[in-house]
């Protein structure tokens, strides 16, 4: 009988040698993949142990910029980060929620690691636009109607606030209708439309009415406001008017397409 032929014997051969190679292949492949595994694991340890167990990444100072009427120290103890924490548990909000809890000066505060040992705290103050004087201090309220400070000494560049309101007339129904709170927010409107030439020599801001505010300045000149409507084209109408009328004492901008002066 004749023997298998040359080309028989090829693919027997080829037939007898694919199974080992195939399981060769899995098992590399298996091996490269547990290999990768525990390479993932260790980082990932190691990651977590950097960032929360080793001692170089923690909080070692914190730094403040600014400040204008606060002072570092003040919103360094009002922050109160915990010195010596790793620095990725320090949670930025509850910081900031403190901050704006102790400190309501505070407008606005952006608070960011700085890696890999430093917390930046960088606050934003509240500017007064207007003064409320009771028993000799002085509350300072910004442009949204905050009052977020009380204080001995009024600072220079906010008028205060005089509330001249009369029984009678006007002023009663005024009263009566918006209430305290409401005619302090406006003035507090007017104050904030103030041209900043005008504001800075401004020492009261007189609310007779609801529309009856009266700006009064240092040397004695007198702004027959209005309501606090139409601000900014009654801020444009009196800057305009006192550059044409140097010379007026009383400035009439109620209605700024109408504008009046007058020498008293």
């Amino acid at each position: 009988m004749a023997g298998p032929t040359t080309a028989e014997r090829g693919e027997r051969q080829q037939e007898s040698s694919g199974p080992p190679l195939v399981r060769r292949f899995g098992n590399r492949r298996f091996r490269t993949i547990v290999i990768l595994a525990l390479g993932v694991v260790l980082l990932g340890s190691g990651s977590v142990w950097l960032l929360y167990g080793s001692p170089w990444l923690r909080v070692r100072h914190v730094s403040v910029s600014g400040t204008a009427v606060l002072t570092p120290e003040q919103v360094r103890e009002a922050a109160d980060v915990p010195v010596g924490a790793p620095l990725i548990s320090v949670g930025t909000d509850g910081i900031e929620a403190r901050l704006r809890r102790k400190l309501p000066r505070i407008d606005e505060v952006d608070v960011v690691r700085s890696w890999p040992h430093g917390i930046g705290l960088k606050v934003t103050e509240r500017t007064p636009v207007l003064l409320i004087e009771k028993g000799g201090k002085f509350t300072e309220v910004d442009k949204e109607g905050v009052r977020f400070a009380t204080v001995s000494q009024a600072p220079e560049g906010a008028p205060a606030l005089e509330l001249s309101l009369s029984r009678s007339g006007s002023a009663t129904a005024s009263l009566r209708r918006f209430g305290t709170d409401r005619l302090v927010r406006e003035a507090v409107d007017v104050a904030g439309d103030i041209p900043a030439a005008v504001r800075r020599d401004t020492r009261t801001l007189k609310v007779r009415s609801y529309d009856d505010i009266t700006l009064e300045l240092g040397d004695g000149r007198t702004v027959e406001w209005g309501s606090a409507g139409n601000g900014a084209a009654k801020a444009r109408t009196l800057t305009a008017l006192m550059k044409a009328a140097s010379d007026a004492r009383h400035f009439d901008v109620s209605v700024p397409t109408a504008p009046a002066s007058s020498a008293s």
